[in-house]
C-alpha cells in the first residue's frame, strides 16, 4: 500500500539505469543478437549510401540519385550488383594470399565492434530477461580500441601486398593517421573512465543517468569527435584515399568484391565510431533529458532504448556527411600538426584536469565544489591563454655555401626556404640563347651608331 502511495505521490519516476544482466542469457538469444547486429549493420550501410548521396546533393544543389527506384532508394542495390558482377582484376606482382585476405580483415574487424555496444536496457524476450547487448566485459572500451587497431592491418597489408607505389603510400598514410589520432581519442576516453569508474560499456551508460558526459566533459567530447573523423579516413581527413594525389590510396589496385569489402568496412566503421560516441558521451540508450522524467511513462525502459540509440547514431553519422559536404581536404602537414600539436596536448591537459578534480572530490566533502571550480577555472584560463599566444616563428633555414643538390640523398627533395634549385639544362640553354641575342642586338646597335658617326 505504501509503495502504491509513493508511486502516486512521485509520478516523475527516475529513469532506468540498470546495468546489463546476462544471468538468464541462453545460446539461442545470443545467436539472435549476433544475427541482428550483422543485419543491422548491412542494412544501415545500404541506407547510409542513399542518405549520404541525397544529403550531399541537397547541400551542393543537385538532384542526387533519383532513377533507381523511388527517390533513388535502390541505388545502393544497383551498386552492389555492379560490384558483384564487375571484372575481378588481380595484379601480376601482388602477394596473392595477403592481397586477398587484407580486405576481409578490414571488413570483419568492423563487424566485431558492435559486440559490446549496448542498444538498450534489460528487456524480456520469450520469458528471459536479457540486455539488448551481445556481450559486455570490464574492459569493453579497450576491446573496441584493440579491434579498431586490428582493422588497420587490413589497410596496411592491402597497400603493401599490391606491390605498387600509390597503394603503399596510402597505407603508410593511414597507419600514421590512425596512430596519431588514436592517441588523442584514447586519452579523451580515459577522462570518461575516471569519472564513470569503469570501462564497461553498460556501466558507462548507466553512469549517465543524470548528465551526459558530452556536457560534463565537453573538451573530451570535442576531441573525440575530431579524432573519430580522422580515424575513419573521412573528409576533411581522407588523406589515405586522396583521389587528387594517390588515386584511391590502398584500394587503387582492388576491384569487384574485394573493393566492396573495403567499402563496406569503411561505412561500418563510421557507425562504429558513432556508436562509441553515443555510448560514452551521449548517454547511450538513455532518452533525452526532457523525456526522462515524463510522468507515468518510462521512456528509458523496455524497447525505447533502441529507438534513442539509433537516433543518436544516425545524427552523428549525418554530422560526418555534413563535414564532407562542407570542408575541404587538409594538407598532410596540416593534418599531422592538428593531431600532434593541438589534439594530443589539449587532451593531456584535460586528462590532468579531470584527474585532479576527481582526486579532490574524493578527499573533500563540504567545500570541494568551490575548490574544484577554482582549480578548473584556473587551468581552463591557462589553456585559453596558451591558444592565444602564438608560436614563435622559426627562422628560415639558409642555404649552404655549396650548391644545393636535390638528388643528394638518392631521391628528389624540395629546397628549404632560402635555398634555390640549380638552373635546369633547358632553362640554361634558353637563357644563353637570350643572352646571345641581347649581345648581338647591342653589338649591332653600337656598329650602326659608329657608321652614322
Amino acid at each position: 500500500m505504501s509503495s502504491q502511495l509513493l508511486a502516486v505521490a512521485m509520478p516523475f519516476a527516475p529513469p532506468t539505469t540498470d546495468v546489463a544482466d546476462f544471468s538468464q542469457e541462453t545460446w539461442w538469444i545470443t545467436l539472435i543478437k549476433a544475427v541482428f547486429i550483422v543485419v543491422f549493420l548491412i542494412t544501415s550501410v545500404v541506407l547510409a549510401l542513399w542518405v549520404e548521396r541525397r544529403g550531399l546533393a541537397r547541400m551542393q544543389t543537385r538532384p542526387g540519385p533519383n532513377v533507381a527506384g523511388p527517390l533513388g532508394l535502390f541505388q545502393a542495390f544497383a551498386d552492389a550488383v555492379k560490384l558483384l558482377f564487375k571484372e575481378d582484376i588481380w595484379t601480376e606482382k601482388s602477394d596473392k594470399v595477403i592481397y586477398f585476405i587484407a580486405p576481409i580483415i578490414s571488413a570483419f574487424s568492423a563487424f566485431m565492434i558492435f559486440a559490446v555496444i549496448p542498444f538498450g536496457p534489460n528487456v524480456n524476450i520469450a520469458g528471459y530477461v536479457t540486455p539488448l547487448q551481445l556481450t559486455d566485459m570490464p574492459v569493453a572500451i579497450l576491446y573496441i580500441l584493440a579491434i579498431a587497431s586490428l582493422g588497420l592491418y587490413g589497410i596496411v597489408l592491402g597497400g603493401w601486398s599490391a606491390q605498387s607505389t600509390l597503394p603503399l603510400l596510402g597505407s603508410v598514410r593511414s597507419a600514421a593517421q590512425v596512430i596519431s589520432y588514436e592517441l588523442a581519442m584514447s586519452m579523451s576516453l580515459v577522462s570518461v573512465f575516471i569519472v564513470a569508474g569503469s570501462m564497461s560499456t553498460s556501466e558507462i551508460v548507466a553512469s549517465q543517468d543524470r548528465v551526459w558526459w558530452a556536457f560534463a566533459l565537453a573538451p573530451a567530447f570535442v576531441i573525440y569527435i575530431i579524432s573519430m573523423i580522422g580515424e575513419v579516413n573521412r573528409l576533411p581527413f581522407d588523406l589515405p584515399e586522396a583521389e587528387g594525389e594517390i588515386v584511391a590510396g590502398h584500394m587503387t589496385e582492388y576491384s569487384s568484391m574485394k573493393f566492396a569489402w573495403y567499402f563496406l568496412g569503411e561505412y561500418i566503421n563510421m557507425f562504429n565510431v558513432s556508436a562509441v560516441a553515443t555510448t560514452v558521451f551521449l548517454g547511450g540508450w538513455h532518452a533525452p533529458f526532457f523525456l526522462s522524467y515524463v510522468p507515468f511513462i518510462d521512456f528509458n525502459g523496455g524497447w525505447f532504448g533502441m529507438l534513442w540509440f539509433t537516433l543518436k547514431l544516425w545524427a552523428l553519422f549525418f554530422f560526418m556527411v555534413w563535414t564532407r559536404g562542407t570542408l575541404l581536404r587538409f594538407r598532410y602537414d596540416q593534418f599531422m600538426s592538428l593531431g600532434w600539436k593541438i589534439l594530443i596536448p589539449v587532451s593531456l591537459v584535460w586528462l590532468v584536469v579531470v584527474a585532479v578534480m576527481r582526486a579532490v572530490n574524493n578527499w573533500l566533502s563540504d567545500w570541494n565544489n568551490y575548490l574544484i571550480a577554482g582549480v578548473f577555472g584556473l587551468l581552463l584560463s591557462l589553456l585559453v591563454v596558451s591558444f592565444f599566444i602564438g608560436e614563435k616563428k622559426e627562422k628560415p633555414a639558409t642555404a649552404d655555401s655549396g650548391e644545393f643538390d636535390a638528388f643528394a640523398g638518392g631521391y628528389p627533395v624540395p629546397p628549404l626556404p632560402g635555398q634555390t634549385l640549380p638552373v635546369s639544362p633547358r632553362a640554361g640553354r634558353i637563357r644563353a640563347t637570350t643572352a646571345e641575342q641581347e649581345t648581338a642586338s647591342v653589338t649591332a646597335g653600337v656598329e650602326k651608331e659608329g657608321d652614322n658617326a
